[in-house]
């Protein structure tokens, strides 16, 4: 059983930083998909990056791309999302989740964390 617990979250201005990390409960023995979801109040969740335990390769949402860094420390059992420039539009609760698939489909991810806000004001 792969349990995730993101943390990181908080209240920024806009054009500030913050950088959300995901603690991993196993080791990722085999390929995974591990990726960033959000979800604002009213809308439905969305992913917003994605990386390979295996190859390292990324994917973004356009909205996100040029601001966000998805990255893993294999060493850590630890995925990350440095997320700068950040804007009002991406408030939203955070979480991280893990998956077999290539894919930003989110039912091909099986494991999800709890979730940490993060809130950008004007």
């Amino acid at each position: 059983q792969v349990q995730l617990v993101e943390s990181g979250g908080g209240s920024v201005k806009a054009g500030e930083s913050l950088r959300l990390s995901c603690a991993i409960s196993t080791y990722m023995y085999r390929s995974y998909s591990m990726a960033w979801f959000r979800q604002a109040p009213g809308k439905e969740r969305e992913g917003v990056a994605l990386v390979s335990t295996e190859s390292g390769s990324t994917y973004y949402a356009n909205s996100v791309k040029g601001r966000f860094t998805i990255s893993q420390d294999s060493a850590k059992n630890t995925l990350y999302l440095q997320m700068n420039n950040l804007k009002p539009d991406d408030t939203a609760k955070y979480y991280c989740a893990a998956g077999e698939r290539w894919s930003m489909v989110e039912d091909d991810f099986v494991y999800w964390g709890q979730g940490t806000q993060v809130t950008v004001s004007s």
